[in-house]
Protein backbone atom coordinates (compact mmCIF):
# COMPACT_ATOMS: atom_id res chain seq x y z
CA UNK A 1 0.00 0.00 0.00
CA UNK A 2 1.38 3.41 -1.00
CA UNK A 3 2.11 6.02 1.63
CA UNK A 4 -0.40 8.90 1.75
CA UNK A 5 0.51 12.13 -0.04
CA UNK A 6 1.66 15.03 2.09
CA UNK A 7 2.30 18.77 1.79
CA UNK A 8 2.06 20.40 -1.61
CA UNK A 9 1.37 17.20 -3.53
CA UNK A 10 -1.71 16.56 -1.39
CA UNK A 11 -2.89 20.14 -1.87
CA UNK A 12 -2.57 19.89 -5.67
CA UNK A 13 -4.69 16.73 -5.69
CA UNK A 14 -7.25 18.26 -3.30
CA UNK A 15 -7.62 21.32 -5.57
CA UNK A 16 -8.03 19.12 -8.63
CA UNK A 17 -4.90 20.47 -10.32
CA UNK A 18 -3.43 17.00 -10.89
CA UNK A 19 -4.66 13.49 -10.09
CA UNK A 20 -3.23 11.39 -7.26
CA UNK A 21 -1.22 9.04 -9.46
CA UNK A 22 0.40 11.93 -11.33
CA UNK A 23 1.19 13.68 -8.03
CA UNK A 24 2.77 10.54 -6.60
CA UNK A 25 4.91 9.93 -9.72
CA UNK A 26 5.93 13.59 -9.83
CA UNK A 27 7.00 13.50 -6.16
CA UNK A 28 9.14 10.41 -6.74
CA UNK A 29 10.73 11.76 -9.94
CA UNK A 30 11.44 15.17 -8.37
CA UNK A 31 13.22 13.49 -5.43
CA UNK A 32 15.20 11.28 -7.80
CA UNK A 33 16.27 14.30 -9.90
CA UNK A 34 16.94 16.38 -6.77
CA UNK A 35 14.76 19.27 -7.94
CA UNK A 36 11.76 20.95 -6.25
CA UNK A 37 8.36 19.36 -6.87
CA UNK A 38 6.92 22.64 -8.22
CA UNK A 39 9.73 22.98 -10.78
CA UNK A 40 9.25 19.37 -11.92
CA UNK A 41 5.48 19.76 -12.38
CA UNK A 42 5.72 23.07 -14.31
CA UNK A 43 8.75 22.12 -16.42
CA UNK A 44 7.08 18.88 -17.51
CA UNK A 45 3.78 20.56 -18.35
CA UNK A 46 1.77 18.60 -15.77
CA UNK A 47 -0.01 21.76 -14.60
CA UNK A 48 -0.09 25.50 -15.25
CA UNK A 49 2.28 27.68 -13.21
CA UNK A 50 -0.48 30.11 -12.01
CA UNK A 51 -2.57 27.21 -10.65
CA UNK A 52 0.42 25.79 -8.79
CA UNK A 53 1.30 29.19 -7.32
CA UNK A 54 -2.28 29.84 -6.13
CA UNK A 55 -2.50 26.44 -4.44
CA UNK A 56 0.91 26.83 -2.77
CA UNK A 57 -0.05 30.27 -1.46
CA UNK A 58 -3.24 28.92 0.13
CA UNK A 59 -1.49 25.87 1.59
CA UNK A 60 1.28 27.76 3.38
CA UNK A 61 -0.21 31.23 3.84
CA UNK A 62 2.64 32.83 1.87
CA UNK A 63 1.81 36.01 -0.14
CA UNK A 64 1.65 35.64 -3.93
CA UNK A 65 3.59 38.19 -6.03
CA UNK A 66 3.44 38.89 -9.79
CA UNK A 67 7.01 39.03 -11.11
CA UNK A 68 5.87 40.81 -14.29
CA UNK A 69 5.51 43.93 -12.14
CA UNK A 70 9.13 43.68 -10.96
CA UNK A 71 11.64 46.43 -11.81
CA UNK A 72 15.12 44.88 -11.92
CA UNK A 73 16.73 48.30 -11.43
CA UNK A 74 15.48 48.61 -7.83
CA UNK A 75 16.41 45.11 -6.69
CA UNK A 76 19.16 44.71 -4.06
CA UNK A 77 22.53 44.26 -5.76
CA UNK A 78 25.11 41.66 -4.72
CA UNK A 79 22.89 40.42 -1.88
CA UNK A 80 23.21 36.76 -2.96
CA UNK A 81 25.85 35.14 -5.13
CA UNK A 82 24.94 33.60 -8.48
CA UNK A 83 25.70 30.10 -7.19
CA UNK A 84 23.03 30.28 -4.47
CA UNK A 85 20.51 31.90 -6.81
CA UNK A 86 20.96 29.13 -9.38
CA UNK A 87 21.12 26.30 -6.86
CA UNK A 88 17.95 27.16 -4.96
CA UNK A 89 16.04 29.06 -7.71
CA UNK A 90 15.45 32.11 -5.53
CA UNK A 91 15.50 35.80 -6.37
CA UNK A 92 16.18 38.69 -3.94
CA UNK A 93 13.30 41.19 -4.16
CA UNK A 94 14.02 43.82 -1.50
CA UNK A 95 15.46 44.38 1.99
CA UNK A 96 13.66 45.72 5.07
CA UNK A 97 16.05 46.19 7.97
CA UNK A 98 17.62 42.81 8.62
CA UNK A 99 15.06 40.93 6.50
CA UNK A 100 15.69 39.89 2.89
CA UNK A 101 12.55 39.01 0.94
CA UNK A 102 13.08 36.26 -1.62
CA UNK A 103 10.95 35.20 -4.57
CA UNK A 104 10.44 31.41 -4.46
CA UNK A 105 8.22 29.00 -6.34
CA UNK A 106 8.46 26.26 -3.68
CA UNK A 107 7.91 27.50 -0.10
CA UNK A 108 8.85 24.08 1.34
CA UNK A 109 12.54 24.62 0.54
CA UNK A 110 13.64 25.41 4.09
CA UNK A 111 17.25 24.49 3.27
CA UNK A 112 17.46 27.42 0.86
CA UNK A 113 16.27 29.89 3.50
CA UNK A 114 18.83 28.58 6.01
CA UNK A 115 21.76 28.70 3.56
CA UNK A 116 20.92 32.23 2.44
CA UNK A 117 20.52 33.40 6.05
CA UNK A 118 23.97 31.96 6.82
CA UNK A 119 25.54 33.56 3.70
CA UNK A 120 24.01 37.03 4.11
CA UNK A 121 23.45 37.39 7.83
CA UNK A 122 19.86 38.41 7.06
CA UNK A 123 16.58 36.70 7.90
CA UNK A 124 15.22 35.21 4.67
CA UNK A 125 11.48 35.73 4.08
CA UNK A 126 9.81 33.81 1.19
CA UNK A 127 7.44 35.49 -1.29
CA UNK A 128 5.62 33.09 -3.59
CA UNK A 129 5.83 33.55 -7.40
CA UNK A 130 5.06 31.51 -10.50
CA UNK A 131 7.78 29.03 -11.49
CA UNK A 132 8.08 29.98 -15.19
CA UNK A 133 8.24 33.71 -14.43
CA UNK A 134 10.85 33.05 -11.74
CA UNK A 135 13.17 31.24 -14.16
CA UNK A 136 13.02 34.12 -16.67
CA UNK A 137 13.48 36.78 -13.96
CA UNK A 138 16.54 34.99 -12.54
CA UNK A 139 18.21 35.00 -15.97
CA UNK A 140 17.46 38.71 -16.44
CA UNK A 141 18.62 39.57 -12.90
CA UNK A 142 21.97 37.81 -13.24
CA UNK A 143 22.64 39.50 -16.58
CA UNK A 144 22.20 42.99 -15.11
CA UNK A 145 24.12 42.54 -11.86
CA UNK A 146 27.14 44.78 -11.40
CA UNK A 147 29.64 42.02 -10.77
CA UNK A 148 33.20 42.15 -12.13
CA UNK A 149 32.05 40.88 -15.52
CA UNK A 150 28.29 40.98 -15.28
CA UNK A 151 28.00 37.62 -13.49
CA UNK A 152 28.26 35.73 -16.79
CA UNK A 153 29.85 32.40 -17.46
CA UNK A 154 32.83 33.13 -19.67
CA UNK A 155 34.05 29.58 -20.12
CA UNK A 156 34.52 28.10 -23.56
CA UNK A 157 36.42 29.20 -26.66
CA UNK A 158 35.26 32.84 -26.72
CA UNK A 159 38.88 33.97 -26.47
CA UNK A 160 39.80 32.15 -29.67
CA UNK A 161 37.42 33.94 -32.05
CA UNK A 162 39.43 35.24 -34.99
CA UNK A 163 39.54 39.04 -35.19
CA UNK A 164 40.74 40.39 -38.54
CA UNK A 165 40.92 44.09 -39.42
CA UNK A 166 41.36 43.33 -43.10
CA UNK A 167 44.66 45.18 -43.44
CA UNK A 168 48.30 44.79 -42.49
CA UNK A 169 48.51 47.41 -39.78
CA UNK A 170 50.82 46.47 -36.90
CA UNK A 171 49.28 45.33 -33.65
CA UNK A 172 48.64 48.07 -31.12
CA UNK A 173 50.65 48.32 -27.95
CA UNK A 174 50.25 45.40 -25.59
CA UNK A 175 49.28 47.68 -22.70
CA UNK A 176 45.77 47.67 -24.14
CA UNK A 177 45.03 44.62 -22.07
CA UNK A 178 44.64 42.27 -25.02
CA UNK A 179 46.05 39.42 -22.95
CA UNK A 180 43.51 40.01 -20.20
CA UNK A 181 41.54 36.83 -20.92
CA UNK A 182 38.35 37.68 -18.96
CA UNK A 183 37.99 41.03 -20.77
CA UNK A 184 38.68 39.41 -24.14
CA UNK A 185 36.07 36.71 -23.51
CA UNK A 186 33.54 39.16 -22.16
CA UNK A 187 33.77 41.55 -25.12
CA UNK A 188 33.58 38.63 -27.56
CA UNK A 189 30.51 37.32 -25.73
CA UNK A 190 28.79 40.71 -25.91
CA UNK A 191 29.40 40.91 -29.67
CA UNK A 192 28.21 37.33 -30.21
CA UNK A 193 25.08 37.96 -28.13
CA UNK A 194 24.33 41.04 -30.23
CA UNK A 195 24.72 39.05 -33.46
CA UNK A 196 22.54 36.19 -32.20
CA UNK A 197 19.87 38.62 -31.02
CA UNK A 198 19.65 40.34 -34.40
CA UNK A 199 20.87 43.68 -33.02
CA UNK A 200 22.07 46.49 -35.27
CA UNK A 201 24.27 48.42 -32.80
CA UNK A 202 26.19 47.83 -29.56
CA UNK A 203 26.77 50.73 -27.14
CA UNK A 204 29.55 50.67 -24.50
CA UNK A 205 28.85 53.65 -22.22
CA UNK A 206 30.83 54.96 -19.20
CA UNK A 207 29.27 57.14 -16.50
CA UNK A 208 30.50 58.50 -13.19
CA UNK A 209 29.30 55.61 -11.03
CA UNK A 210 28.18 53.05 -13.58
CA UNK A 211 28.99 51.40 -16.89
CA UNK A 212 26.33 49.99 -19.13
CA UNK A 213 26.13 48.02 -22.36
CA UNK A 214 23.07 48.38 -24.60
CA UNK A 215 21.95 46.65 -27.79
CA UNK A 216 19.72 48.27 -30.40
CA UNK A 217 17.30 45.52 -31.40
CA UNK A 218 14.39 46.14 -33.77
CA UNK A 219 15.20 49.85 -33.65
CA UNK A 220 14.92 50.17 -29.84
CA UNK A 221 17.80 50.31 -27.34
CA UNK A 222 17.77 47.70 -24.54
CA UNK A 223 20.17 47.56 -21.60
CA UNK A 224 21.79 44.12 -21.43
CA UNK A 225 24.57 44.40 -18.86
CA UNK A 226 26.09 46.61 -16.16
CA UNK A 227 29.70 45.56 -15.55
CA UNK A 228 31.84 47.39 -13.02
CA UNK A 229 32.69 50.99 -13.90
CA UNK A 230 36.29 50.18 -12.89
CA UNK A 231 36.60 48.18 -16.11
CA UNK A 232 35.71 51.11 -18.41
CA UNK A 233 39.33 51.73 -19.48
CA UNK A 234 39.90 48.04 -20.18
CA UNK A 235 36.78 47.77 -22.35
CA UNK A 236 37.85 50.86 -24.28
CA UNK A 237 41.39 49.56 -24.77
CA UNK A 238 40.25 46.10 -25.88
CA UNK A 239 37.78 47.44 -28.45
CA UNK A 240 40.34 49.90 -29.81
CA UNK A 241 42.92 47.14 -30.18
CA UNK A 242 40.36 45.04 -32.08
CA UNK A 243 39.59 48.00 -34.38
CA UNK A 244 43.29 48.93 -34.86
CA UNK A 245 42.77 52.38 -33.31
CA UNK A 246 45.28 54.47 -31.36
CA UNK A 247 44.79 53.41 -27.74
CA UNK A 248 46.82 56.36 -26.44
CA UNK A 249 44.49 58.92 -28.08
CA UNK A 250 41.49 59.61 -25.84
CA UNK A 251 40.78 63.26 -26.71
CA UNK A 252 39.29 63.01 -30.21
CA UNK A 253 36.81 60.65 -31.88
CA UNK A 254 38.21 57.75 -33.91
CA UNK A 255 36.73 55.47 -36.56
CA UNK A 256 37.71 51.88 -37.18
CA UNK A 257 36.51 48.49 -38.30
CA UNK A 258 36.45 44.97 -36.89
CA UNK A 259 35.98 41.74 -38.81
CA UNK A 260 34.91 38.84 -36.63
CA UNK A 261 35.33 35.45 -38.29
CA UNK A 262 32.77 33.08 -36.80
CA UNK A 263 33.69 30.18 -39.08
CA UNK A 264 35.50 29.46 -42.34
CA UNK A 265 32.51 30.68 -44.33
CA UNK A 266 30.84 33.20 -42.00
CA UNK A 267 32.17 36.56 -40.84
CA UNK A 268 30.60 39.72 -39.44
CA UNK A 269 31.95 43.26 -39.86
CA UNK A 270 31.60 45.98 -37.22
CA UNK A 271 31.96 49.70 -37.87
CA UNK A 272 33.51 51.24 -34.73
CA UNK A 273 33.36 54.83 -33.49
CA UNK A 274 34.82 56.19 -30.26
CA UNK A 275 33.62 59.41 -28.64
CA UNK A 276 35.32 61.15 -25.68
CA UNK A 277 32.67 61.86 -23.02
CA UNK A 278 32.81 63.35 -19.54
CA UNK A 279 33.57 60.00 -17.87
CA UNK A 280 35.54 58.18 -20.56
CA UNK A 281 35.16 56.97 -24.12
CA UNK A 282 31.78 55.86 -25.35
CA UNK A 283 32.20 53.26 -28.10
CA UNK A 284 29.44 52.30 -30.53
CA UNK A 285 29.71 49.36 -32.91
CA UNK A 286 27.42 49.10 -35.95
CA UNK A 287 26.91 45.46 -36.98
CA UNK A 288 27.32 45.05 -40.74
CA UNK A 289 26.04 41.63 -41.76
CA UNK A 290 26.66 41.07 -45.47
CA UNK A 291 23.82 38.52 -45.57
CA UNK A 292 21.34 41.39 -45.03
CA UNK A 293 22.25 42.74 -48.46
CA UNK A 294 21.54 39.37 -50.05
CA UNK A 295 18.11 38.71 -48.56
CA UNK A 296 16.39 39.56 -51.82
CA UNK A 297 13.84 42.25 -52.50
CA UNK A 298 10.92 40.03 -51.41
CA UNK A 299 12.21 40.01 -47.80
CA UNK A 300 12.23 43.82 -47.45
CA UNK A 301 8.48 44.35 -47.16
CA UNK A 302 7.66 46.14 -50.43
CA UNK A 303 4.05 45.85 -51.56
CA UNK A 304 3.79 44.14 -54.99
CA UNK A 305 3.14 47.37 -56.89
CA UNK A 306 6.00 49.15 -55.07
CA UNK A 307 8.37 46.27 -55.79
CA UNK A 308 7.47 46.41 -59.47
CA UNK A 309 8.19 50.15 -59.63
CA UNK A 310 11.64 49.57 -58.08
CA UNK A 311 12.42 46.66 -60.43
CA UNK A 312 11.31 48.69 -63.48
CA UNK A 313 13.58 51.58 -62.47
CA UNK A 314 16.54 49.22 -61.96
CA UNK A 315 15.95 47.80 -65.45
CA UNK A 316 16.39 51.24 -67.05
CA UNK A 317 19.80 51.97 -68.64
CA UNK A 318 19.90 55.48 -67.18
CA UNK A 319 18.23 57.73 -64.62
CA UNK A 320 18.50 58.36 -60.90
CA UNK A 321 16.98 56.31 -58.06
CA UNK A 322 16.94 58.14 -54.72
CA UNK A 323 16.32 56.44 -51.37
CA UNK A 324 15.44 58.78 -48.50
CA UNK A 325 14.78 58.54 -44.80
CA UNK A 326 16.39 59.20 -41.40
CA UNK A 327 19.45 57.38 -40.09
CA UNK A 328 18.64 53.75 -39.29
CA UNK A 329 15.67 53.48 -41.64
CA UNK A 330 17.20 50.76 -43.83
CA UNK A 331 18.32 52.90 -46.78
CA UNK A 332 21.63 51.04 -47.13
CA UNK A 333 19.94 47.64 -47.33
CA UNK A 334 17.54 48.92 -50.00
CA UNK A 335 20.44 50.28 -52.05
CA UNK A 336 22.56 47.14 -51.66
CA UNK A 337 19.58 44.98 -52.63
CA UNK A 338 19.26 46.97 -55.85
CA UNK A 339 23.02 46.76 -56.50
CA UNK A 340 22.89 42.98 -55.99
CA UNK A 341 20.12 42.69 -58.59
CA UNK A 342 22.25 44.71 -61.04
CA UNK A 343 25.51 42.92 -60.19
CA UNK A 344 26.18 40.84 -63.31
CA UNK A 345 29.40 40.29 -65.32
CA UNK A 346 28.02 42.52 -68.09
CA UNK A 347 27.90 45.64 -65.89
CA UNK A 348 30.61 47.87 -64.47
CA UNK A 349 29.37 49.02 -61.04
CA UNK A 350 31.20 51.54 -58.85
CA UNK A 351 30.17 52.86 -55.42
CA UNK A 352 31.41 55.75 -53.28
CA UNK A 353 30.56 55.26 -49.60
CA UNK A 354 31.38 56.83 -46.26
CA UNK A 355 32.40 54.26 -45.16
CA UNK A 356 31.91 51.05 -47.17
CA UNK A 357 29.56 49.06 -44.94
CA UNK A 358 29.21 45.73 -46.73
CA UNK A 359 31.72 44.20 -49.13
CA UNK A 360 30.16 43.03 -52.39
CA UNK A 361 32.03 40.75 -54.76
CA UNK A 362 32.08 42.15 -58.29
CA UNK A 363 31.41 45.77 -57.24
CA UNK A 364 34.14 48.44 -57.21
CA UNK A 365 33.68 50.06 -53.79
CA UNK A 366 35.49 53.25 -52.75
CA UNK A 367 35.84 54.64 -49.24
CA UNK A 368 35.58 58.42 -49.43
CA UNK A 369 38.06 60.35 -47.28
CA UNK A 370 37.78 64.13 -47.05
CA UNK A 371 41.12 64.18 -45.23
CA UNK A 372 42.94 63.32 -48.45
CA UNK A 373 40.54 65.17 -50.76
CA UNK A 374 38.56 62.12 -51.89
CA UNK A 375 34.99 63.26 -51.29
CA UNK A 376 31.81 62.10 -53.05
CA UNK A 377 32.16 64.59 -55.91
CA UNK A 378 35.81 63.64 -56.53
CA UNK A 379 34.95 59.95 -56.55
CA UNK A 380 32.04 60.56 -58.94
CA UNK A 381 34.26 62.48 -61.36
CA UNK A 382 36.70 59.57 -61.36
CA UNK A 383 33.90 57.03 -61.87
CA UNK A 384 32.75 58.81 -65.04
CA UNK A 385 36.20 58.23 -66.55
CA UNK A 386 36.04 54.53 -65.69
CA UNK A 387 33.41 53.49 -68.26
CA UNK A 388 30.64 52.87 -65.67
CA UNK A 389 27.19 51.38 -66.21
CA UNK A 390 25.91 51.81 -62.64
CA UNK A 391 27.09 54.32 -60.04
CA UNK A 392 26.10 54.42 -56.37
CA UNK A 393 26.78 57.51 -54.25
CA UNK A 394 26.44 56.96 -50.52
CA UNK A 395 24.81 60.35 -49.97
CA UNK A 396 24.17 63.53 -51.91
CA UNK A 397 25.28 66.24 -49.47
CA UNK A 398 26.07 69.29 -51.61
CA UNK A 399 25.47 70.94 -54.96
CA UNK A 400 28.73 69.72 -56.49
CA UNK A 401 27.88 66.05 -55.82
CA UNK A 402 24.25 66.54 -56.88
CA UNK A 403 25.27 68.23 -60.16
CA UNK A 404 27.69 65.45 -61.14
CA UNK A 405 25.14 62.76 -60.19
CA UNK A 406 22.47 64.47 -62.32
CA UNK A 407 24.89 64.78 -65.24
CA UNK A 408 25.75 61.07 -64.95
CA UNK A 409 22.05 60.12 -64.92
CA UNK A 410 21.47 62.25 -68.06
CA UNK A 411 24.40 60.77 -70.00
CA UNK A 412 23.51 57.08 -70.05
CA UNK A 413 24.31 55.92 -66.50
CA UNK A 414 22.09 54.51 -63.78
CA UNK A 415 22.73 56.38 -60.52
CA UNK A 416 21.60 55.26 -57.05
CA UNK A 417 21.96 57.49 -54.01
CA UNK A 418 20.42 58.61 -50.70
CA UNK A 419 19.18 61.88 -49.25
CA UNK A 420 18.10 62.78 -45.73
CA UNK A 421 14.51 63.92 -46.24
CA UNK A 422 11.22 62.83 -44.69
CA UNK A 423 9.20 62.00 -47.80
CA UNK A 424 9.47 61.52 -51.56
CA UNK A 425 8.04 64.95 -52.53
CA UNK A 426 10.40 66.71 -50.12
CA UNK A 427 13.33 65.04 -51.90
CA UNK A 428 12.56 66.91 -55.10
CA UNK A 429 12.33 70.29 -53.36
CA UNK A 430 15.52 69.51 -51.40
CA UNK A 431 17.46 69.05 -54.65
CA UNK A 432 16.04 72.34 -55.91
CA UNK A 433 17.04 74.08 -52.68
CA UNK A 434 20.58 72.74 -53.12
CA UNK A 435 20.73 74.64 -56.39
CA UNK A 436 20.04 71.93 -58.96
CA UNK A 437 17.99 73.45 -61.83
CA UNK A 438 14.38 72.23 -62.01
CA UNK A 439 14.86 71.03 -65.62
CA UNK A 440 17.75 68.79 -64.58
CA UNK A 441 15.75 67.32 -61.68
CA UNK A 442 12.74 66.58 -63.90
CA UNK A 443 14.82 64.87 -66.60
CA UNK A 444 17.19 62.86 -64.38
CA UNK A 445 15.26 61.57 -61.34
CA UNK A 446 13.24 58.48 -62.26
CA UNK A 447 12.20 57.00 -58.88
CA UNK A 448 12.13 58.08 -55.23
CA UNK A 449 11.78 55.68 -52.30
CA UNK A 450 11.09 57.12 -48.84
CA UNK A 451 11.21 54.50 -46.10
CA UNK A 452 10.96 53.67 -42.43
CA UNK A 453 11.34 50.45 -40.42
CA UNK A 454 8.40 49.23 -38.31
CA UNK A 455 8.74 46.59 -35.64
CA UNK A 456 7.19 43.28 -36.65
CA UNK A 457 4.68 41.82 -34.18
CA UNK A 458 5.66 38.51 -32.58
CA UNK A 459 3.49 35.80 -34.15
CA UNK A 460 3.59 33.77 -30.91
CA UNK A 461 2.01 36.30 -28.55
CA UNK A 462 0.30 39.13 -30.45
CA UNK A 463 -3.21 39.81 -29.16
CA UNK A 464 -6.34 41.06 -30.87
CA UNK A 465 -7.26 44.68 -30.17
CA UNK A 466 -10.77 46.13 -30.43
CA UNK A 467 -10.86 49.73 -31.68
CA UNK A 468 -14.05 51.74 -32.45
CA UNK A 469 -14.62 52.65 -36.10
CA UNK A 470 -14.56 56.37 -35.24
CA UNK A 471 -11.01 56.00 -33.89
CA UNK A 472 -9.95 54.00 -36.96
CA UNK A 473 -11.20 56.80 -39.20
CA UNK A 474 -9.30 59.39 -37.16
CA UNK A 475 -6.14 57.30 -37.54
CA UNK A 476 -6.41 57.42 -41.32
CA UNK A 477 -8.10 54.17 -42.33
CA UNK A 478 -10.44 54.61 -45.31
CA UNK A 479 -14.18 53.93 -45.20
CA UNK A 480 -13.62 51.05 -47.61
CA UNK A 481 -10.98 49.46 -45.36
CA UNK A 482 -13.22 49.83 -42.30
CA UNK A 483 -16.25 48.42 -44.15
CA UNK A 484 -14.26 45.42 -45.43
CA UNK A 485 -13.19 44.63 -41.87
CA UNK A 486 -9.82 43.63 -40.46
CA UNK A 487 -8.26 42.58 -37.18
CA UNK A 488 -5.94 44.89 -35.26
CA UNK A 489 -3.25 43.37 -33.04
CA UNK A 490 -1.13 44.78 -30.27
CA UNK A 491 2.06 43.48 -28.58
CA UNK A 492 1.95 41.38 -25.43
CA UNK A 493 5.46 39.98 -24.88
CA UNK A 494 6.76 36.46 -24.40
CA UNK A 495 10.13 34.68 -23.89
CA UNK A 496 10.64 34.51 -27.66
CA UNK A 497 10.47 38.26 -28.35
CA UNK A 498 11.35 41.73 -27.08
CA UNK A 499 8.23 43.38 -25.69
CA UNK A 500 5.91 41.77 -28.21
CA UNK A 501 8.00 42.46 -31.30
CA UNK A 502 10.46 40.28 -33.21
CA UNK A 503 12.24 41.62 -36.29
CA UNK A 504 11.37 44.58 -38.51
CA UNK A 505 9.55 45.22 -41.75
CA UNK A 506 10.01 48.07 -44.22
CA UNK A 507 7.35 50.73 -44.79
CA UNK A 508 7.73 52.51 -48.12
CA UNK A 509 6.57 55.45 -50.18
CA UNK A 510 7.59 54.66 -53.76
CA UNK A 511 6.98 57.47 -56.28
CA UNK A 512 7.77 57.22 -59.99
CA UNK A 513 8.48 60.59 -61.61
CA UNK A 514 5.73 60.64 -64.25
CA UNK A 515 5.13 63.33 -66.93
CA UNK A 516 2.58 64.97 -64.59
CA UNK A 517 5.17 65.21 -61.79
CA UNK A 518 7.85 66.37 -64.24
CA UNK A 519 5.57 69.26 -65.23
CA UNK A 520 5.09 70.25 -61.61
CA UNK A 521 8.83 70.09 -60.95
CA UNK A 522 9.45 72.33 -63.98
CA UNK A 523 6.89 74.79 -62.56
CA UNK A 524 8.71 74.83 -59.18
CA UNK A 525 5.72 73.36 -57.35
CA UNK A 526 5.98 72.97 -53.56
CA UNK A 527 6.37 69.58 -51.88
CA UNK A 528 2.71 69.75 -50.76
CA UNK A 529 1.53 70.25 -54.35
CA UNK A 530 3.74 67.40 -55.56
CA UNK A 531 2.41 65.19 -52.74
CA UNK A 532 -1.21 65.88 -53.77
CA UNK A 533 -0.43 64.99 -57.39
CA UNK A 534 1.36 61.80 -56.30
CA UNK A 535 -1.76 60.81 -54.30
CA UNK A 536 -3.99 61.38 -57.33
CA UNK A 537 -1.66 59.17 -59.39
CA UNK A 538 -2.10 56.36 -56.84
CA UNK A 539 1.26 56.48 -55.06
CA UNK A 540 0.75 55.70 -51.34
CA UNK A 541 2.51 57.88 -48.81
CA UNK A 542 4.32 56.49 -45.77
CA UNK A 543 1.28 56.76 -43.50
CA UNK A 544 -0.95 54.85 -45.90
CA UNK A 545 1.70 52.14 -46.36
CA UNK A 546 2.14 51.81 -42.59
CA UNK A 547 -1.64 51.38 -42.10
CA UNK A 548 -1.59 48.61 -44.73
CA UNK A 549 1.02 46.79 -42.64
CA UNK A 550 -1.30 47.20 -39.63
CA UNK A 551 -4.23 45.72 -41.59
CA UNK A 552 -2.04 42.79 -42.65
CA UNK A 553 -1.19 42.10 -38.98
CA UNK A 554 2.53 42.71 -39.48
CA UNK A 555 2.82 45.59 -37.03
CA UNK A 556 0.73 47.41 -34.43
CA UNK A 557 -1.10 50.71 -34.80
CA UNK A 558 1.07 51.97 -31.95
CA UNK A 559 4.27 51.31 -33.90
CA UNK A 560 2.80 52.68 -37.12
CA UNK A 561 2.12 55.91 -35.21
CA UNK A 562 5.67 55.89 -33.85
CA UNK A 563 7.26 55.95 -37.30
CA UNK A 564 4.76 57.91 -39.44
CA UNK A 565 2.31 60.03 -37.44
CA UNK A 566 3.04 63.77 -37.45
Amino acid sequence: MSAPLTGLARRFVFDGIIDEETARNASNEAKRANIPLVAYIVNNGLAKAPQIAQASSLEFGVPLFDLDALNLAVMPEKSIGEKLVRKHQVLPLFKRGNRLFLAVADPTNITAMDEIKFATGLNAEPVLVEQDKLSRAIDAYLETQEQPLGGMDLDGDLEDIDIDTGDNKPEASSDAGEDDAPIVKYVNKMLLDAIKGGSSDVHFEPYEHAYRIRFRTDGILHEVSRPSVKLAAKFSARLKVMAQLDISERRVPQDGRIKMKLSKTKSIDFRVNTLPTLWGEKIVLRILDSSSAKMGIDALGYDPDQKQLYMDALAQPQGMILVTGPTGSGKTVSLYTGINILNTPERNISTAEDPVEINLEGVNQVNVSTRVGLDFSAALKAFLRQDPDVVMVGEIRDLDTASIAVKAAQTGHLVLSTLHTNSAPETLTRLRNMGVPSFNIATSVSLIIAQRLARRLCSECKEELKVPNEVLKEEGFTDEQIATGFTLYHPKGCPKCKGGYRGRVGVYEVVKVTPELQEQIMNDASSLEIARTAQKLGFRNLRQSALRKVIEGMTSLEDANRITKD
